[in-house]
């Protein structure tokens, strides 16, 4: 029955994984363009890749079933709208900021921080709309901004990474700080874990670690170990060896590290909309 519940609920998945590589991704770009000498040629391909996955998420966005079937979340409405209106603004604002990055760069930043805050308020939506009260708003709103940046940073260090192949005078320390990043989300995921199993947090059972033990124990484990603890330590692997230039090696780390976090996201978005665990 668990892992029919969530597959009822693949559409919810599918919108919270393209999200996060979309809003996720953005983030990175302005952290390295504000922080590091990342080029200009990256910054440009992965804003592109950004507001592609950002139409994705709002094209499926519009196709949100109304209810999640027999799962414990509830379903508001009334935030649909305003949810895939922030979405769209975000891809068309994005899109506007590359442009002016060519021809007015001061209006190219303004603009770029314009579509973060849009791209914020699509998540806040999303809370409001699947969240329990004002408690489960929060936070439903707080892991969804934390699986969006380890969903979209881990692709963006990883393109990075293969910028390096083919740019070989590009200071390390573009990488370097975007993969100590990750490290920092994904430790941040852990503690959140943590936190929301030990409070039985979410609207399903609400019993403290009653999600470690409970129906939804197997996909709450495979969360801990496959989505968190091995990219905890892959990323720290990666930041080793991004530290001595060993580019080609942290670029087949971060690889592995698309994969488990991405497999940590959909169990997490599962879990959530499936049962109401947040994870």
């Amino acid at each position: 029955m668990s892992a029919t519940q969530i597959a009822e609920n693949l559409a919810f998945i599918n919108w919270t994984v393209l999200t996060g590589l979309a809003l996720g991704s953005y983030a990175a770009v302005a952290l390295l363009r504000r922080r590091t000498a990342a080029t200009r040629g990256y910054l440009g391909f992965t804003t592109a890749c950004a507001v592609g996955f950002g139409l994705l998420a709002w094209a499926s966005d519009g196709a949100l079933p109304a209810t999640l079937g027999s799962s414990p979340v509830t379903v508001a409405p009334g935030w649909d709208g305003p949810r895939a209106t922030a979405l769209g603004a975000f891809c068309a604002v994005a899109i506007a900021g590359l442009v002016a990055r060519r021809l007015v760069p001061r209006a190219g930043g303004w603009l770029e921080l314009g579509a973060l805050a849009l791209g914020g308020a699509a998540l806040l939506f999303g809370a409001l709309a699947w969240g329990d009260g004002t408690l489960g708003t929060v936070t439903l709103l707080i892991q969804l901004v934390v699986v969006s940046a380890a969903t979209g940073g881990v692709f963006a260090a990883m393109i990075l990474g293969h910028w390096y192949l083919v740019t070989p005078k590009l200071p390390e320390a573009p990488l370097i700080l975007l993969a100590r990043s990750l490290l920092a989300v994904v430790i941040l995921q852990v503690v959140l874990f943590w936190a929301w199993v030990g409070t039985g947090a979410g609207p399903g059972d609400g019993a403290p670690f009653a999600a470690l033990v409970g129906p939804w124990a197997l996909f709450v484990w495979l969360r801990l170990i496959v989505g968190l603890i091995f990219p905890l330590i892959v990323s720290w692997a990666a930041v080793q060896t991004a530290r001595t230039r060993s580019m080609e090696s942290a670029t087949g780390l971060l690889y592995i590290n698309v994969g488990s976090i991405a497999a940590g996201t959909i169990l997490a978005a599962g879990l959530y909309f499936g049962a109401g665990l947040l994870v």
